[in-house]
């Protein structure tokens, strides 16, 4: 039976303000709560009796289970057409929202970093989440502006890569001062070289932009390998790529190198 105070309480995690304050998130949906439970604890399951007879859920004792009809699961469910299941889940601590404490994510001289500055749209930012998880890229930075990662509908779009990929937010000005020299820094930059004649490294930094206004000024300075991706159309042709599809482009490249 759900009780008022947990349908208020789900509700509120479709806003920041709901998910800051509750330090929890929503993901729904078999496939993507399978993939949560492979890095985290579930606080709270609402689920169909269908659901719940078909899953083993020994690893979620600390957890609230809670069965439910369709319909009322269709009450609390932010999907059209709700999926048997949904679950809270507590925010990590290494993702706390707006730090100017980085945790390293990893040795940036070995590995690639992907980097955001003002991704706004929901589903962009999902779909870069998987794309990161597709291509290995463990660690996403963001800028401060850039979509929450924990709205629901970037939970659904990451179809469960979210459980595989550290999201961190920060200053990125500070964060990129705070880098060694010696650390690539790459951005999609319309006075960059074609990224299918350049050399380009298996470590560093991979910055993507803004849909409508790319990388912005403060943080383009620090770019020191400038990319392109360039068009094959000899006539007209679309004045840009969606960020997402560009970023699947570049890590693409990155890795068949």
């Amino acid at each position: 039976m759900l009780s008022k105070n947990l349908i208020k309480t789900v509700k509120s995690l479709e806003h920041k303000k709901g998910r800051k304050k509750n330090r929890l998130f929503v993901a729904e949906g078999p496939k993507i709560i399978s993939e949560m439970f492979k890095k985290y604890a579930p606080q709270t399951i609402i689920a169909t009796k269908e659901w719940l007879e078909n899953n083993d859920n020994s690893h979620s004792t600390e957890s609230d289970i809670i069965e439910v009809t369709d319909e009322e699961l269709r009450k609390i469910s932010f999907l059209q057409h709700p999926q048997q299941v949904l679950a809270t889940f507590r925010i990590p601590k290494e993702n706390l929202y707006e730090s100017n404490n980085i945790i390293p994510p990893c040795n940036m001289s070995e590995n690639l970093v992907l980097v955001l500055d003002g991704v706004q749209d929901p589903g962009n930012l999902g779909t870069i989440i998987r794309i990161a998880d597709w291509f290995g890229i463990d660690n996403i930075i963001c800028s401060n502006d850039t979509a929450d990662a924990y709205n629901p509908k970037v939970v659904q779009a990451t179809m469960g890569s979210l459980a595989h990929v550290c999201i961190q937010y920060t200053d990125l000005v500070s964060f990129l001062c705070s880098l060694s020299p010696s650390i690539p820094i790459y951005g999609t930059l319309l006075d960059g070289s074609d990224i299918y004649r350049q050399e380009l490294t298996g470590n560093g930094i991979i910055i993507m932009g803004n849909e409508g206004n790319g990388i912005s000024y403060n943080v383009r300075r620090f770019v020191n390998r400038h990319l392109l991706i360039p068009h094959f159309n000899s006539g007209d042709t679309a004045e840009s790529l969606n960020v997402a599809i560009a970023t699947a482009i570049t890590c693409s490249e990155f890795r068949r190198r």
